[in-house]
This record gives C-alpha cells, sequence and structure tokens, in this order.
C-alpha cells in the first residue's frame, strides 16, 4: 500500500493506483471528460490536472499513479486556473445553445462551466465548426459541432463492444470523430448498440426516441429490466407525464452499464398504436369491443362448460417466457388447480427443453452452471450453436472482453456468423452433425491426454460405457459426417482440452434438432471429461432466448414439473402442493406445446388459453398450427398486441407491458431480479396476474393477492431452490438460485465440489441424422434463427420504430455461388417450399451460408420461416427439429400461379 495525502487527507491505496482513483476512494472528486471507468485511460481532456508538491506542471491525475508520502491538491489556485483555462478553450469552439440543448441537465461541461463560473470563452476568433447534424440512422443523432474530441466513444466501441466503428479523422482545427471512412454510421460497421451515448458526456450523441419530450430535470427514472433477451439486463425508462419517453442503462451483474440495439432504441412499442386497449370478443365472426366483466364471464363459463362436459384434459395452456415470475407461477396453479390437468407448457418447449431434460440427467439440474461475468476469465470460450453476438449481444461483449485479456475463441457453426470471423477457431460443420462433431474433440482429448482423469474418477460415473462409444469417432470418420477438417477437430480439442478455465456456451442451435437432448449430453459430456465444472469460469451457458424463459420453467408452467422442478408424479411432491393450494391435482404428465396443437387437430383438446405467446409464429408447420386453432371450440389469448395468434381467439385479453407492472424474471444465469413499474397501464389493460386470477375467482378458486411480493412470497414457501427470494431481499442485483432460505446468499456456480444429482453421469451418444435431409426435389437445407435487430415472433421489435427501420423485412440467404448456378440476383422475390407449405421473400447473397443450405430468420409474419419447418419431435424432451429441413427455392412469378423452378 501506498500512503499519500490529497487535499490534507491520508489516504492508502495500492501500488500503482492513480491520483485520480486514490481521489475517489477518499471520495474526493475531480472534474473529468475523458475518463471513464470502463475504458482505458488516455489523458487527453487536461481537466483532471491537479498540483503534486515538488513538481511544476500540472499532470493529469488519471495519468498519474500515487507515490510514497505525496502531497497532493486537486483545488488549488494554480488548478483552479488552469481547469477555467481549459473549460473556456472547450467553449470557444462549441455552441452556446444550452437553454435547448437536449442534454441541458446532463452535460459535464455544462456542470463545469457552471462550477468554475466560466460564463463565456476567453479565447475569440478563429474558425468554428459548423457540421451538419447527421439524422440519417433511425436511432441516434451526432452532431460534431457539440463534440469535444474526448475519444470516449471511440474507447467503448474498440474496447468494450469490439466493433471499431469510430476513429478519430483529419487533424488540428478539422479534426472529429467519423465512422466508416467518415461516410455515416449506416454505411460502417456500427450495430446501433448505443453505448457511444452511455458515455458521451456532452450532447454529441443523443437518441432520437424521446427528444422534445423531457430533459433531465424533468423525468422520473425508474430502474428496472430489459424485456427482449435472457441476458437480464438492468435499465432506467425515463418517465414524464405518464409516458416513456426515453431509456438508459442501469449497472446490472449481467450488464455493467451496458445495453444492445433493442433494450438502448427498441422499447417504444410501449407505447404503439396497435397496443390492445380493450377485451374483445367474438361476435358474429368479428372480435369487437367487450367490457372487462362481459370477457372475463365468457371465459369463465366456456372453460367451464368444456371442462365439465369433456374433462379437464380437454383444455390446454400456454403461459409466457416473456410474463413475470409471479404470473407464470399463477397460470400453471390455474391450470393444475382450478382446471385439473397438467396440459401447461411455455416457449422453453421450442428452445431450450433439451436443456432441461439433458442438463437434469448429466448434472441434475438443468440450467446454466456459472454467472455471465465469469466469462471474462475464462482461458478458452467455446461458442456452438449460438450467433452469440447476434442473439444475446450483450454477452457477446463479455466475450469480447475474455478475448481482449488473452482467452481464446472457438465457434462452431454452419454459418460464418460475425463471431466465427473473429474467432481463433471457426469449425463449420453440416447442419445436425453437433453430436459426431463433439465425439470427435473428445476422442482427441482422450487420444492426447487431455483429460481431467481425477475429477472424472472421484466426480462423475458411466465413463466407461461413454469412452467406449467415442473410440468410434476419430477426426477422419468424423470429418465425413461434419466436413470439419481432421486437423481443425484436433487443434480445438487441444485449445478446448489444454485450457485451465474452458467454457461452453450453446443456444437453439444445439436444442432444436430431433437429437437436441443428445446434443445437450455431449456438451456436458465434454465438460465433465476436461473437469470443467463446478470452478469458477468454466462450466456450461445454455442461453435463454427470452427474458424470463428460464423463470417460465422454475415456475412450473411445464407438463411434467411443479414449481422449482418438483414432478407432479411424486406422491409426497402431490400432497405438498395439494395442501397448499386446497385442491387435488392430477399426476399424469401434460402435453406440450406442439402435442398441444396435435391433440387440437385430433379433436382431444377443445379449449386453450394462451398467454402472452404467438405459436402462429413461433410454431413449426405453421399451417398446421392453423388448422390446430380453428378447430377449438374456444380459444382464449392474452397479450399486449392483436398477433397472429390473437386473431383467431374468441376472446382476446389486453394485458400490460413489462413497463406497466411489477414482479420477477429470472435471467439466464439463474438470477432473479426486479422489475418494477414505470407507468399506469394503457387504456383497460390488466397485469397478467390479474386477470388470472379474476378469471379463477369466477371458477369458484378465489386466488387472493394484494401484490406480487405477496405471491412471490408463495412461491418462496412451496419451491425449495427459491425458498430464500422475497422481493425485499432482491435489490438491484437480485439473488441466484439456489437459494434456500432468507440468510442464504444465493449461488453464483453450480456443483461445486458435488453436482446436484451426487455423481455426474456420462451418456454415451451415437450420432444421428436429422428427420429431414435434402433430396432432389427439396435440395436445400433450410436453417432459421434470430438477428441481431428483432426478437422471437417480432410483435415487440417489428413495432419499435428504430429497430423496423434497421430491418424492415424478412429475407433468405443464400451463397453467391448456389445464386449465380441458379440465376438468382440480389434482392430478387423467391419462392421457399417444403413439404409443409411455401414462403415469398427476398434473397439476400452472403458467404455467411453454404451453397447447400440456406437461413431465414423467422420474425417476420409475412415470410414467416415456420411455415417450412419440420414439426418432428426430439423424443426425450419432445422439441421441434426447428433448425433443420429440407426445402426448394423457386422464382417469384409475381403473383401468376406459375412458377419458375430452378432447382
Amino acid at each position: 500500500m501506498v500512503k499519500l495525502y490529497i487535499n490534507k487527507t491520508r489516504v492508502a491505496v495500492p501500488e500503482g493506483t492513480s491520483v485520480f482513483n486514490a481521489a475517489r476512494q477518499a471520495e474526493i472528486a475531480i472534474p473529468h471528460l475523458c475518463y471513464h471507468p470502463m475504458l482505458s485511460v488516455s489523458g487527453a481532456c487536461r481537466l483532471c490536472v491537479v498540483e503534486i508538491e515538488g513538481r511544476d506542471d500540472l499532470p493529469a491525475s488519471c495519468t498519474t499513479s500515487v507515490a510514497e508520502d505525496m502531497v497532493v491538491w486537486t483545488e488549488s489556485e494554480r488548478v483552479i486556473r488552469a481547469r477555467k483555462v481549459v473549460l473556456s478553450l472547450y467553449l470557444a469552439n462549441h455552441p452556446n445553445d444550452c437553454l435547448t440543448c437536449e442534454k441541458t441537465g446532463d452535460c459535464r461541461l455544462q456542470d463545469y462551466a457552471y462550477l468554475y463560473g466560466v460564463q463565456k470563452p476567453y479565447y475569440q476568433g478563429g474558425a468554428r465548426k459548423d457540421y451538419p447534424i447527421e439524422d440519417t440512422n433511425p436511432c441516434f443523432e451526432r452532431d460534431h459541432n457539440k463534440c469535444i474530441l474526448c475519444g470516449r466513444c471511440v474507447l467503448m466501441c474498440d474496447e468494450v463492444v469490439g466493433v471499431h466503428a469510430y476513429d478519430f479523422g483529419y487533424r488540428s482545427a478539422d479534426a472529429k470523430i467519423v465512422a466508416g471512412m467518415d461516410m455515416g454510421l449506416e454505411d460502417s460497421a456500427c450495430i446501433f448498440c448505443g453505448n457511444c451515448i452511455t458515455v458521451c458526456p456532452v450532447g454529441a450523441l443523443m437518441p432520437k426516441w424521446g427528444q422534445g419530450k423531457g430533459r433531465a430535470f424533468d423525468v422520473r427514472r425508474v430502474e428496472t429490466l430489459c424485456p427482449y433477451c435472457g441476458v437480464g439486463c438492468r435499465l432506467f425508462l425515463h418517465v414524464n407525464h405518464g409516458q416513456v419517453v426515453g431509456m438508459s442503462p442501469a449497472a446490472g451483474p449481467a450488464n455493467h452499464n451496458l445495453l444492445c440495439v433493442k433494450g438502448r432504441f427498441g422499447l417504444d412499442f410501449i407505447h404503439h398504436p396497435d397496443r390492445l386497449k380493450r377485451p374483445l370478443v367474438r361476435r358474429d365472426g368479428r372480435l369487437q369491443e367487450a367490457s372487462w366483466e362481459e370477457a372475463l364471464d365468457l371465459v369463465a363459463a366456456k372453460f367451464t362448460a368444456i371442462k365439465d362436459r369433456y374433462g379437464p384434459d380437454a383444455i390446454a395452456g400456454i403461459s409466457s417466457a416473456k410474463a413475470t415470475n409471479e404470473e407464470n407461477y399463477l397460470m400453471q396453479k390455474f391450470m393444475r388447480a382450478v382446471i385439473g390437468t397438467n396440459n401447461v407448457d411455455n416457449s422453453a418447449r421450442l428452445c431450450h427443453a433439451s436443456t432441461l431434460t439433458g442438463l437434469a440427467r448429466a448434472f441434475g439440474s438443468g440450467s446454466m452452471t456459472n454467472t455471465i461475468a465469469e466469462l471474462e476469465d475464462a482461458d478458452v470460450i467455446f461458442v456452438i450453436g449460438s450467433n452469440t453476438s447476434e442473439a444475446h449481444p450483450v454477452i457477446g461483449f463479455w466475450v469480447k472482453k475474455a478475448e481482449k485479456k488473452g482467452a481464446k475463441l472457438i465457434v462452431a457453426d454452419p454459418r460464418e456468423i460475425d463471431m466465427a470471423v473473429d474467432a481463433d477457431l471457426h469449425l463449420r460443420h453440416l447442419p445436425g452433425t453437433d453430436a459426431a462433431l463433439l465425439n470427435g474433440m473428445m476422442y482427441v482429448i482422450l487420444e492426447e491426454g487431455l483429460w481431467d482423469r481425477e475429477f472424472v474418477e472421484q466426480r462423475t460415473k458411466n465413463f466407461a460405457a461413454f469412452r467406449e462409444r467415442v473410440k468410434r469417432y476419430d477426426p477422419e470418420r468424423v470429418s465425413r459426417i461434419t466436413g470439419v477438417q481432421p486437423e481443425l477437430i484436433r487443434k480445438a480439442a487441444g485449445l478446448y482440452g489444454g485450457a485451465d478455465r474452458a467454457t461452453i456456451l450453446y443456444a437453439m442451435g444445439i436444442t432444436q434438432h430431433t437429437t437436441g437432448t443428445l446434443n445437450v449430453y455431449q456438451i456436458a459430456n465434454l465438460a465433465m471429461l476436461t473437469g470443467n465444472v463446478g470452478r469458477r469460469s468454466t462450466g456450461v451457458y445454455p442461453l435463454r432466448g427470452q427474458n424470463n424463459v428460464q423463470g417460465a420453467c422454475d415456475m412450473g408452467a411445464l407438463p411434467g414439473y411443479l414449481p422449482g422442478y418438483q414432478r407432479p408424479d411424486n406422491a409426497e411432491v402431490r400432497e405438498k402442493f395439494e395442501r397448499a393450494w386446497g385442491r387435488p391435482l392430477p399426476e399424469r404428465e401434460g402435453l406440450s406445446v406442439v402435442e398441444m396443437v396435435k391433440a387440437a387437430l385430433a379433436g382431444s383438446v377443445k379449449a386453450m388459453y394462451i398467454v402472452g405467446e404467438n405459436p402462429m409464429l413461433s410454431n413449426p408447420n405453421v399451417n398446421e398450427c392453423r388448422l390446430a386453432l380453428e378447430r377449438l371450440e374456444f380459444l382464449v389469448v392474452q397479450d399486449i398486441f392483436l398477433t397472429e395468434t390473437a386473431r383467431l381467439a374468441d376472446v382476446v385479453l389486453p394485458a400490460a407491458s413489462f413497463a406497466e407492472k411489477d414482479g420477477t424474471f429470472t435471467n439466464t444465469e439463474r438470477r432473479g431480479q426486479l422489475l418494477r413499474k414505470a407507468i399506469p397501464p394503457v387504456g383497460e389493460a390488466r397485469p397478467d396476474w390479474e386477470i388470472i386470477c379474476d378469471i379463477s375467482r369466477r371458477m369458484g378458486y378465489p386466488m387472493e393477492y394484494g401484490s406480487t411480493e405477496e405471491i412471490m412470497a408463495e412461491i418462496a414457501e412451496v419451491t425449495p431452490i427459491y425458498g430464500g427470494i422475497y422481493h425485499d431481499r432482491l435489490g438491484d442485483a437480485g439473488l441466484q438460485w439456489p437459494c434456500y432460505d432468507r440468510d442464504h446468499p444465493g449461488t453464483t456456480f453450480l456443483h461445486h465440489e458435488r453436482f446436484a444429482g451426487g455423481l455426474g453421469e456420462f451418456v454415451p451418444v451415437e450420432d444421428r441424422a436429422p428427420e429431414e435431409l435434402p433430396d432432389e426435389e427439396y435440395p436445400f437445407v433450410l436453417m432459421t434463427g434470430r438477428i441481431l435487430y428483432h426478437f422471437h415472433t417480432g410483435s415487440m421489435s417489428r413495432r419499435s420504430q428504430a429497430l423496423d427501420a434497421l430491418r424492415p423485412d424478412g429475407y433468405v440467404e443464400i451463397n453467391p455461388e448456389a445464386a449465380a448456378r441458379l440465376g438468382i440476383e440480389e434482392g430478387e422475390e423467391l419462392v421457399i417450399s417444403s413439404r409443409r407449405g411455401r414462403i415469398t421473400i427476398k434473397a439476400l447473397l452472403t458467404k455467411q451460408v453454404h451453397p447447400r443450405a440456406v437461413f431465414i430468420p423467422f420474425h417476420f409474419a409475412e415470410a414467416a420461416a415456420n411455415v417450412l419447418t419440420n414439426d418432428a419431435l426430439d423424443p426425450e424432451a419432445d422439441i421441434p427439429e426447428l433448425k433443420v429441413c429440407a426445402v426448394r427455392i423457386e422464382k417469384s412469378a409475381h403473383g401468376d400461379p406459375r412458377r419458375s423452378p430452378v432447382s
């Protein structure tokens, strides 16, 4: 420790600490414009100068290290005089429009001018900046006249985001920050995450959303959670006159003040004109507005009549991965205690059901093992079946941070995604060959002695059978199956197997297969084989696609699990819930999402209650899904918009958005966090939990709760892994389950010293081909997935002005080689057909895809990829094979029913 004096205060700090940070530790503020704790130190602004006894100069405190017995003055006469000069130089070429500037009240330059009484610049004359405002992108404006060249945006984009869109351009008085060779952000590498706005100290970068609707001193900031993917980013909603007029990032444990384009610019859907504001009831074949009383009375009467006539299993419910934990808990409670069926599921069935099944068998727990922040200290990160930088961009930032610290990155993906371009190794395997690829890597790890013998012998079982199976998968054989060169397989195995701390990130590229559970077994096998479980910065990271898909599963919105993954066919468990809920509960496992559709088509399911999900876009084989929903006697949809599914409903109930209610979400790292209400519900919309309680009461089972806090208290009573999770304990950082009681601190990483299931189980896996492969009639492989600018079925992101402007239309990615062979040009309208349907969509030529494969994002209703996809199921997890099917490409005849086949 080094001891020094700052303004007569004795301070002790570690050697190497800057004077600036030593002062911060002593709670002494030093003015600054370029320094930011998230970024490297540049010392450019010269505003943080201090006086150090024994030195003639005034050094920048951010670049000056402490020394023993150093005496520092942060507000001496010399320092104040120097700061006034610096501020005057900035103001000499800065607009004097503080009265109308959107940044007023949150501008560092304005604050410091006020602090030091600099009313006008000392220096006059010279050429003044006079740049036009750049507003050609839909997200934010750039005003070079207000830019002070601090360089924060450059460092943020380079060091944290890793995109390198910004740089310094030109010289002397002409110097400015440029993007895309000064061609504008829209022509640069910019991903419009807006993190540059967060660090800009002046009004040079300003979001378009909210301009003219209130400045910093006009708005109330409410800290809450992002409603998009499963990362669980914390953010502030800016509220003025009962409306959300803007947002800014918060220092959440998963995002550390970072956001992606959806979280930063995609929340204006809250006030979109399409929001449902009143209940709708179908009369004379048309949905018409109704009162809440009429709608709820009809729902209760119909559900009761169908239950009485056909039995409880004739009704099925789909809960929502976008709803809160409390709402998912009540939804599954309603289906079980009021309807009397286990026919309840959520959209996890379509994304991570195989994760739950696979990891539960291998590890004893079907969830992410470690925390997001631990990625920073991993030695090797293996990304397979995940387009992380687009689907989970903030986690992508953590991966970039790890790379800057020396981590090696391996990416296995059939497409040449952005993350693959930057990776140390890209294993471009054929779609559906993940299990074989992983067997090949494990063959090399065993062959070269890179496996952790002690871990395997002490903490696992069934290793011998697993090893015997892997012996069949030498890299040469695996290469013939996967298309990956044997030397690349060996290199990947060497990197992963040779690391002290290795992690695996995966998502729906692994899970959405008929072999999804087998793929998950393989990932668990690889982690256990190398001892990369149960320690910091190791483990397995299944990246959840929606904000509360983890919580929906935790709450028991699954046909085979009660809350906390307790089985309904366990008599002791069932009796516990029967005592708590006061009703007999069904024992038999219910129907999954896809099975519900099949049962509705067959006529055994007569009614469905769908909360916050849109199976008309998210389910495979959408045409069959439509027929099934139309065959129902009664369909209730509860949502914030009139989705494609809601248009088929008999009753539509308007729900409150995330900004209009309290509760909790559980993110992909098992962290329960508070969602806080910022504004009243729009129109007559109500929170989902209140609607469920209203229906339940009308059906003779009162659910009386005064708040979501009371619901969470009940959850804690019946759910051991949530036993210590109460609203009053969550604060701004939340708690990670398992958290067994009020004194438990939560669990940052799982399986330390012991797996949740005792011993980890190796599961031998034989590779198996996808259910449907290309043939002469359908010669291309279709892959589906997400893109950066949209989310899930698009009901929220496509109603965001900025997001929809960035990517307004669907497209099919086709390799230029295939396009040339077929005579297809960029932007040409095509018809893509499978054995289940056909869609019309525009061509996007890119080398990201293999010449015999195509890729379609599934967000666009007018070109719905899931019209084409296969509803064949994984036999263990009932997850459909959304990632591989066979398709044909034809040129569109522009409305002519005669098509021009090109394949």
